[in-house]
């Protein structure tokens, strides 16, 4: 192992199977447990009953807390990715925008539950494992 980066000697210790576990549990990590206030943040009635929220300079201020979270998710299912030895910024990016998209269907138009929620995260994090670590 002489010469060799620590992506290439952690990538030797991490199976296919491996990563996408790992995604799945990184993604439980960030989306349940990291959110903290912005799991309130993200949502537009949060900022209309908050005082804050009654000035009109801070009506879209909950699309800055939906973008926050939304990138620290996508940074974090796409860490076992980047274990892997892979890396492509656009599909953070596209993550990032998808999860937003999701999260504000769920938080402000409630037009989809938790449950579908999670099951359109979950095909997130499976599209992503298919493109980096299937093909």
């Amino acid at each position: 192992m002489e010469g060799a980066t620590l992506l290439q000697v952690v990538r030797i210790h991490l199976s296919p199977d491996a990563v996408l576990f790992l995604m799945i549990f990184l993604h439980i990590i960030d989306d349940f447990c990291l959110q903290g206030i912005m799991a309130s943040m993200k949502q537009k009635s949060w900022w209309q009953e908050h005082p804050v929220g009654s000035k009109p300079k801070y009506k879209n201020d909950y699309i800055a807390a939906l973008f926050a979270h939304s990138f620290s998710w996508s940074f974090m299912i796409m860490l076992p990715v980047m274990l892997w030895g892979q890396w492509e910024w656009p599909i953070l990016i596209a993550n990032m925008f998808t999860h937003a998209a999701i999260d504000d269907a769920k938080a402000n138009k409630m037009q989809i539950n938790l449950v579908q929620d999670q099951i359109y995260h979950l095909i997130q994090i499976l599209m992503t494992w298919l493109i980096f670590v299937v093909i």
